[in-house]
């Protein structure tokens, strides 16, 4: 019995120790030396993001507008997986349908929608 409570105090004890060596290294202060050029890449950086945007779409339609309406109901009659939508740049209003990850996914669906719409094409939109 006494083994047993000498074994307990003794693990106890450990216990308590190791805690409070866990709560002082976290009131620790820490400096970190970095080189002033990593702030200039940073911005850089976000700069280059703001430009264009990391996801693909397929466009389906450029032209006028009744044509261009014309071309996302007829694409959301064949394609219901990848949502259409009709966005004007001067002079045109294209037709864009998804929203892919990745240049592979965009390929894949670019060659079931080749089947209908021969035009389409696999591009990288910019940010506005």
């Amino acid at each position: 019995m006494k083994s047993l409570n000498i074994k307990i105090s003794t693990i106890a004890a450990i216990c308590l120790i190791s805690a409070s060596s866990i709560c002082s290294a976290q009131d620790a202060n820490i400096s970190i030396n970095q080189d002033a050029k990593i702030d200039k890449l940073l911005e850089l950086k976000k700069g280059m993001n703001k430009e264009t945007t990391d996801r693909y779409k397929i466009q389906i339609y450029s032209g006028n507008r009744s044509a261009a309406q014309n071309a996302k109901e007829k694409f959301l009659s064949k394609y219901s997986n990848w949502s259409p939508s009709m966005v004007f740049e001067t002079p045109n209003y294209k037709i864009w349908a998804g929203n892919f990850r990745s240049r592979l996914e965009a390929d894949r669906a670019l060659k079931k929608i080749k089947k209908n719409f021969s035009g389409a094409f696999i591009f990288k939109p910019k940010k506005k």
